[in-house]
């Protein structure tokens, strides 16, 4: 729809082997009801949907560089829920132009330091995100999963319509 002012909002895109296995995790631990999507990457949570045309190009100029591997370096308890942590230098940078770029429409939230995770679980009781914690971390071992581009979708107030995939070049 043109002129459509619903927020906007920017992922990082994981390859297709890291994805299936944290949308696995996520279907099988958060609850059914409250899961309107698949696991993801928010890089900016709420852009104004008025400057689509915008935030595509800028998006598609940050992706004209080559793929690169993200770490997944742990896993976080939110309080409700649990998450993996993924850690890159190169995310950083790229996400530091994107957010001097969006300057002028950057939320409070889009203004923090990113911190970049995956949710798996949310919306559960403190002790049950405790318990899977901390049995996903017995069994893990840090290690790297692609990156493959920027993705751009429209906030529906749960779930998201997909807009726009800006492959990484090479």
């Amino acid at each position: 729809m043109a002129g459509d002012e619903r927020a906007l909002i920017v992922t990082l895109l994981l390859e297709d082997q890291a994805q299936a296995r944290f949308d696995r995790l996520r279907a099988e631990h958060f609850p059914a009801e409250r899961n309107h999507l698949a696991a993801h990457v928010t890089l900016f949570h709420a852009l104004p949907g008025g400057q689509r045309p915008a935030v595509d190009a800028a998006l598609a100029r940050a992706a004209a560089r080559p793929p690169f591997d993200v770490e997944v370096s742990g896993l976080q308890l939110l309080g409700r829920g649990v998450a993996y942590r993924l850690r890159s230098g190169e995310l950083s940078a790229l996400h530091a132009g994107l957010a001097a770029e969006f300057d002028p429409w950057l939320t409070r939230q889009d203004r923090q330091r990113l911190s970049p995770h995956v949710t798996v679980q949310n919306k559960v009781e403190p002790a049950v995100a405790r318990e899977l914690r901390d049995r996903l971390a017995a069994g893990f071992t840090p290690h790297a999963v692609p990156a493959r581009g920027l993705g751009l979708w429209r906030y529906l107030g749960g779930p998201w319509e997909p807009l726009a995939e800006h492959p990484f070049a090479g």
